[in-house]
């Protein structure tokens, strides 16, 4: 006898179930902001998207079966994303209405919590301009207007950026391998933005505009503080780095994404890689100059910078460099001048904080330098990261005149070395400052930049899977808030590490490692999202890259590895 099958009628209501415990019901298919209206969470973190059956959804989604959900506020990484994306497209619309021959650029983020924006095709706006924009924009905030979703066929959305004479959208759509496009519309206005966004304008209530630096900032809160703006600082550093890479890819005339996938597919990779690390060796030789310059007067060079900016392979470089100037100097490993274990610091939570300067022991490191610089014998340390325990390590004694190379993540920290040495210290920040964008108006983070980078290099030295590279992330990066970027401004000089090429380099060694990341798992969402973003890429043969490139770093084969200048000194 065959079983019976029946077809069983789904019903009109459906359950969706918090990661608090709560279950609430409500009409199948209706979305997921109607749900959480229903929510009473922290009015001082705004919802801004959801986590539905283990995948990032817009408040716009649909529940259509039985679900868990846990709501995403601009306090979290991805609901600032969504937040700040979704400002840009308010921007560019309010831009459009007010200054329709404009051409207006999304180019880099700033450290108080906003982009940098410039325009182009007419004048700077005026400080006037700058307040009718933003009133432009707070009434569609007002009125609570609607950002509608649609998928349209590729050839749709390339005929309306033709028409629109939208080139760099065009080289980048050139390339794309599926046949539709996901695109945003606001009245008459249509654009691509690479992620999620809210459903309204009415949730993007906190941001203002800003003239800075020939062009504006579009400010926005940070995460820690989502509905206040922070005060905007002075970042004169960080611009020059930023306009100097701008530079180098006007050299290059690769100025986004689509542009570099054109190059690709024209057959100038080489071209590309060889110019770009010129470029980088070009910096790294005037920094060399300035030092040997400033010889005399120094005695101790500091670099420093985020978690896989490249630090590593910059000092060797530098070394090289400094050595082709008849300046042999020393590296002093800050990582054993860790205290013991058991005198470790702690964070808010109760875990070991090895990030913190007071994990340190500084007055080892000031009394160290000071019989260094005398040309004293000193008894080196060497921590012990099994044991966490301080050992003997070996003696070392400096000739006349020899610098000190001081690489740690501290190294802009003014506590950091006793107040004797500060003015005989040259400082360097290192980051990957990236500014080639996909378009005009979807920037390419830096932070995603460094993370691919660490996912990369992690796997092949570590043996770490992306998915713990990724769940690690977040407290690197609140490592780097505390202990790094408040003092990037102290550097005498910044070398952006960023090159042109490498995420293209980069995209066929961190694919396969982003898609082992498992499903339902918070690093899932994140290895989703990197793999989308990575798709716009054309691979590049790392065979191409240089030995010495800051790229060998993190895809293997550095020459610089092993290399040790001291060693037989």
């Amino acid at each position: 006898m065959k079983n019976k099958i029946e077809i069983i009628e789904l019903g009109k209501m459906v359950e969706v179930h918090l990661a608090d415990g709560r279950t609430l019901e409500g009409p199948r298919g209706a979305n997921v902001e109607e749900f959480l209206t229903a929510v009473d969470e922290d009015a001082d973190k705004p919802i801004v998207a959801a986590i539905v059956n283990g995948d990032l959804r817009e408040l716009r989604y649909p529940i259509e079966i039985e679900s868990t959900i846990k709501p995403v506020t601009t306090s979290s990484a991805d609901g600032a994303r969504i937040y700040r994306r979704s400002l840009t497209f308010l921007l560019e619309f309010a831009f459009l209405q007010l200054f329709p021959k404009g051409k207006l650029t999304i180019d880099h983020s700033v450290g108080s919590g906003g982009y940098y924006c410039q325009v182009k095709g007419r004048e700077a706006l005026s400080v006037e301009e700058l307040e009718m924009l933003k009133n432009r924009m707070q009434a569609e905030v007002t009125r609570d207007a609607a950002f509608i979703r649609e998928e349209v066929p590729l050839e749709e959305a390339i005929r309306h950026f033709k028409k629109l004479g939208h080139q760099d959208k065009l080289a980048l759509l050139a390339h794309r391998k599926k046949d539709y496009l996901t695109i945003y519309r606001l009245g008459d206005h249509m654009d691509y933005h690479h992620g999620y966004m809210v459903p309204s304008a009415g949730y993007l209530r906190w941001f203002d505009l800003k003239a800075s630096e020939g062009g504006f900032v579009l400010r926005f809160p940070r995460r820690h503080k989502p509905t206040e703006l922070l005060p905007m600082g002075d970042y004169p550093q960080l611009i020059n780095a930023f306009r100097q890479y701008g530079d180098w890819l006007r050299k290059l005339g690769i100025d986004n994404v689509g542009a570099l996938n054109n190059a690709i597919a024209a057959g100038r990779e080489q071209e590309i890689v060889l110019v770009s690390e010129a470029l980088h060796e070009m910096h790294i030789a005037d920094i060399a100059q300035e030092i040997a310059s400033r010889h005399a007067n120094l005695r101790l060079i500091l670099i420093a910078g985020p978690s896989s900016s490249g630090k590593t392979t910059f000092s060797r470089r530098l070394t090289v460099q400094l050595l082709a100037r008849g300046i042999s100097p020393f590296p002093l490993e800050l990582d054993n001048y860790f205290v013991d274990r058991d005198k470790n610091p702690r964070d808010e939570n109760g875990e070991l904080d090895f990030e913190i300067l007071e994990a340190l022991n500084l007055p080892l490191l000031a009394e160290h330098l000071q019989k260094m610089v005398n040309g004293e014998r000193v008894q080196m340390p060497r921590y012990n990261f099994k044991t966490g325990v301080s050992e003997l390590g070996e003696e070392i004694q400096l000739r006349e005149g020899q610098l000190i190379i001081l690489e740690g993540i501290h190294g802009m920290n003014p506590r950091l070395i006793p107040e004797f040495l500060s003015k005989k210290a040259f400082r360097i920040y290192v980051s990957a400052l990236t500014q080639l964008n996909l378009d005009r108006h979807n920037r390419v983070s830096t932070t995603d930049t460094r993370l691919i980078r660490r996912i990369v290099r992690d796997a092949r030295e570590r043996g770490y899977t992306a998915k713990n590279t990724i769940s690690h992330w977040e407290s690197v990066r609140r490592g780097e808030k505390r202990h790094i970027f408040p003092f990037q401004e102290n550097a005498d000089l910044m070398f952006n590490s960023a090159l042109v090429y490498e995420l293209a380099a980069l995209k066929p060694f961190a694919e396969p490692l982003l898609r082992q990341v498992p499903h339902g798992t918070p690093e899932y969402i994140e290895a989703k999202r990197l793999l989308a973003f990575l798709e716009w890429f054309l691979p590049l043969n790392a065979d191409l890259v240089p030995e010495n490139s800051i790229v060998r770093e993190f895809v293997g084969g550095s020459v610089l590895k092993k290399f040790k200048w001291w060693m037989g000194k």
